[in-house]
């Protein structure tokens, strides 16, 4: 099982997603996740041991980013690898047979409509083993409430890269401290600052998506 958890991490890292892609070049012609992954199952290997390679991948490629060492297209590349594993392990999910971590709601806040930033957090803590709830752009602080009703033990992530929509991410945030203390809000996007964070009383601030990752997996809502 070692040996193909490896496999995956690998390819999920490298973004190589099946044998037809010719990136990563230097593995152009070899199997990727899809194929890896499909083989793997079939030939009885449990589960979890293709969800911890993707786990492993993404931690790699996210580190990779953190650092400046890669960019958005590596990630985004890495993101459609993991993918290709998942959708092979979607039956498991659905049956309750494999376990993710816990439930991440994500979305861009009110009158914001830009979603890069917020859809590279959610591949990345997705590829981390959590379950991720996208509510896509310019949503109202009702929406987020609406979602968080429905996943109580979730965690919040909150998105916004225009400066004029601060005032809304402050909002949505203290309405939902407010509404639910225990649930952990973690916010992000281009003018956002750790200040900024303690400011309106969210919980976690981190300028890249393998900082959040992090953060959930020390806090944990099962």
């Amino acid at each position: 099982m070692q040996e193909i958890t490896e496999r995956i991490a690998t390819c999920v890292e490298l973004g190589k997603i099946s044998k037809t892609t010719p990136f990563p070049p230097h593995m152009k012609g070899q199997d990727g996740a899809d194929e890896i992954a499909a083989e793997a199952l079939k030939n009885g290997v449990h589960p979890d041991a293709l969800l911890a390679g993707c786990m492993q991948g993404m931690e790699r490629i996210g580190k990779q980013y953190s650092e400046n060492l890669v960019f958005v297209p590596n990630l985004l590349m890495s993101a459609a690898a993991m993918n290709a594993v998942m959708k092979h392990l979607k039956p498991y999910l659905e049956s309750g047979a494999l376990k993710r971590k816990g439930t991440f709601i994500i979305g861009t806040v009110a009158g914001d409509l830009h979603d890069l930033g917020k859809n590279l957090v959610a591949m990345t803590i997705k590829g981390g083993g959590f379950e991720v709830i996208d509510l896509g752009v310019d949503c109202s602080t009702e929406k987020f409430l609406n979602a968080i009703a429905q996943h109580p033990d979730c965690s919040v992530g909150l998105s916004a890269l225009l400066t004029t929509t601060l005032i809304n991410m402050e909002k949505s945030v203290q309405a939902i401290k407010k509404a639910h203390p225990s649930v952990k809000v973690l916010i992000g996007g281009a003018p956002v600052t750790d200040n900024y964070c303690r400011q309106i009383g969210a919980d976690f601030y981190s300028a890249n998506p393998q900082g959040a990752v992090e953060f959930l997996n020390k806090n944990k809502n099962i």
